[in-house]
């Protein structure tokens, strides 16, 4: 058995297959999920997980290079918006629609149970050395 970090066996063997340049969508219930990428959802009740907590626990996991959030999580959830500006460099914006796009290439998709509006991030992955 694991000692720490992520638990969920699901989520740490798809960790596990990531390498560089490999995209991970971290979004809210809400969010359309693309046929292709490989999914994990996380969400168990509305808030439960939130996407802090979600975001913060795979970044302790992953090298992560950049980041690519929709614009309109600045005026519609600025508390997300905060979490992402804090911990997620650097950080691009595009449209909802263009990010939902993008979801379609990322590799992996953890789905959170996030339930305030536009709290998804595509993250690129980076390396270690």
């Amino acid at each position: 058995m694991k000692k720490g970090g992520i638990l969920n066996r699901h989520l740490a063997g798809a960790l596990a297959e990531l390498g560089h340049g490999d995209g991970v969508l971290v979004c809210d219930v809400g969010m359309p999920l693309p046929q292709g990428p490989r999914i994990v959802d996380l969400a168990f009740r509305a808030g439960v997980p939130s996407f802090a907590e979600v975001l913060d626990g795979l970044l302790e996991e992953l090298v992560v290079e950049a980041g690519t959030a929709a614009h309109e999580v600045r005026a519609a959830n600025p508390a997300a918006a905060e979490l992402l500006r804090e911990h997620v460099r650097p950080l691009s914006y595009v449209s909802h629609e263009e990010l939902k796009g993008l979801a379609a290439g990322a590799r992996l998709i953890v789905r959170t149970g996030e339930a305030r509006p536009y709290a998804n991030v595509l993250l690129r992955c980076g390396v270690f050395f």
